[in-house]
């Protein structure tokens, strides 16, 4: 087929995949438990096709779910990992994407997402976008029908309107209340001062309130098809109540995302800024590319930037969370602390599971 499809062909593949999206309903795809736990040093399945998301609830598994049916009747990986990550980024009840995600620090949603086909080297992002539920579809969109790699802001949102993207509130009522506390504290819990590790533990301290803290929720989804090709998408509301206009790793390819078709693909979530400075998911691919596991690289990259602030003479560890495949079937994650490993979501031809990856730096207590 020409590399040039039709407008016509276009449109009814993007309002079939829009129409998709949007009908489906969370809590209806959820009819088994996961099955089994694996954890970081045991053995995996080492089988293809498969695809793995950040998100090790029940939206996650869900997504995961239906790409499969996409993957194990010889689809892309890139149709599967749009796929998983709409069925996320629909779900009212998860707060770090799309429809429901937590604002900046004027209570707007504002999106961030980036796609990468490692079949064809290409890649598209969409960053501080508003009102659109779906900004990976976007994404994809900017990737195949422009030369461009990235839009942003009011020129994303007309981009994606010109596509038949219909512009809604994406606030919740959860997540207008979540915003509405936080405001009432904000002069001691916002963005403005020092860069986070240089503020002194009393600046950077977290708040009394969980529901109140900040939250840096992102969802990578990364896929390997029967043809062995393939793709990935992080998507993201950023980090909650940030400043109008600021813009994270996600939608940054090579920071928040990056796919080599002969390597395999790695994504981030966590501080955003950190993630940009070290480049840490291409830095993770070429880890690989030099026969680190994905468990390994994700690892290496923890202590990457750890290493960085160890070298100006600072004792800091910025929260971050990678997860990584490779073709032959293997796949990982770490992350830098926590009370307990990182997971993610794993579908293969034996069904979902959960995988625990590994804490890059424990705490003592």
């Amino acid at each position: 087929m020409s590399s040039h499809i039709s407008r016509r062909l276009f449109f009814r593949q993007g309002a079939t995949l829009g129409a998709g999206a949007l009908l489906c309903q969370p809590s209806k795809l959820f009819p088994r438990p996961v099955a089994t736990v694996t954890r970081s040093g045991t053995s995996q399945s080492g089988t293809t096709p498969f695809i793995v998301t950040s998100h090790s609830n029940d939206t996650g598994r869900a997504g995961v779910d239906a790409a499969w049916d996409i993957l194990a009747s010889g689809g892309s990986a890139l149709d599967a990992v749009e796929n998983a990550a709409n069925i996320i980024e629909v779900d009212p009840e998860d707060t770090s994407v799309g429809y429901g995600g937590l604002p900046n620090e004027r209570g707007v949603v504002q999106l961030d997402a980036s796609i990468m086909d490692g079949k064809t080297y290409s890649a598209g992002s969409v960053a501080a976008l508003e009102n659109i539920k779906t900004p990976s579809s976007v994404a994809r969109l900017v990737m195949e029908r422009t030369d461009h790699v990235m839009l942003v802001g009011a020129g994303a949102l007309e981009f994606a309107k010109s596509w038949g993207f219909q512009e809604e509130n994406l606030l919740t009522e959860k997540s207008r209340e979540r915003w509405l506390r936080w405001r009432e504290t904000h002069s001691e819990q916002d963005d403005w001062g020092p860069p986070e590790h240089l503020k002194r533990p009393a600046e950077g301290g977290a708040s009394s309130n969980r529901e109140l803290d900040f939250t840096y929720g992102t969802v990578n989804v990364l896929a390997v098809d029967t043809s062995g090709n393939v793709a990935g998408i992080t998507t993201t509301s950023g980090l909650s109540y940030k400043i109008p206009g600021r813009i994270g790793d996600s939608p940054i390819i090579g920071a928040g995302l990056y796919v080599d078709n002969t390597v395999g693909a790695a994504g981030a979530t966590g501080r955003g800024e950190d993630v940009i400075k070290s480049c840490a998911s291409y830095y993770i691919v070429m880890r690989m590319k030099d026969g680190r596991s994905p468990q390994q690289a994700c690892e290496d990259a923890l202590n990457m930037i750890a290493e960085r602030y160890q070298a100006v003479g600072l004792d800091y560890l910025p929260g971050e969370k990678f997860v990584a495949l490779n073709v032959e079937g293997a796949y990982g994650c770490a992350a830098t602390s926590g009370q307990r490993p990182p997971r993610m979501t794993v579908r293969t031809q034996s069904g979902s599971s959960i995988y625990e990856g590994s804490i890059a730096f424990p705490s003592d207590g």
